[in-house]
């Protein structure tokens, strides 16, 4: 893979990892120019999508956010799992159709993240089930530390939206609320 390509990505994130989805934005993003960076609450004004209409809110999400970004990286933290946020951005970025073509879909666990603290449901429907399931939709990765392992990673999930289109799991149920997280 050439290292000039740069792909939009859209990141989505639980609010309270913050400081953690920054520093990565500023390292990957700005410093190290390994993607273009997405995301609701990053240095956008118009972020704030203000409507309590869930289909409402995932349109805009759909019309501002996820348009114009080919991969979807998920940041992982303690509570990242329970977010309906991160659900319903997921849900968008998998959506597909004749006119769309989904956005590529890449966990990575923040520094935070502990074993046990869980995926969110819809990127783990994505993953590889068990030994025996040969190939799957969505990848996850410890948090990289060396520029080529990301842009490696965002460059297959990006493949992915064609030659693995066929095995994404999206389910149309949503999460209503938030989930509780201690």
């Amino acid at each position: 893979m050439s290292n000039d390509v740069r792909h939009k990505v859209f990141i989505s994130y639980h609010h309270a990892d913050q400081v953690e989805v920054n520093n990565f934005i500023t390292t990957f993003s700005d410093e190290r120019n390994v993607f273009i960076a997405r995301a609701l609450g990053v240095e956008m004004e118009e972020s704030i999508i203000n409507s309590t209409d869930t289909d409402y809110v995932m349109k805009r999400i759909r019309e501002l956010y996820v348009r114009d970004s080919t991969v979807t990286i998920v940041l992982i933290g303690k509570c990242t799992w329970a977010r309906r946020y991160v659900d319903w951005e997921i849900q968008s970025s998998l959506r597909s159709g004749e006119t769309v073509t989904p956005n590529g879909l890449l966990g990575i666990k923040l520094p935070s993240y502990t074993k046990g603290n869980g995926y969110p449901n819809r990127l783990n429907l994505n993953l590889k089930q068990s030994d025996q399931q040969t190939d799957c939709y969505a990848s996850c990765i410890d948090y990289p530390t060396r520029k080529d392992t990301l842009a490696n990673a965002i460059h297959a999930a990006f493949l992915a939206r064609t030659s693995k289109a066929s095995l994404i799991v999206n389910p149309r149920d949503r999460f209503a609320y938030n989930r509780s997280c201690q």
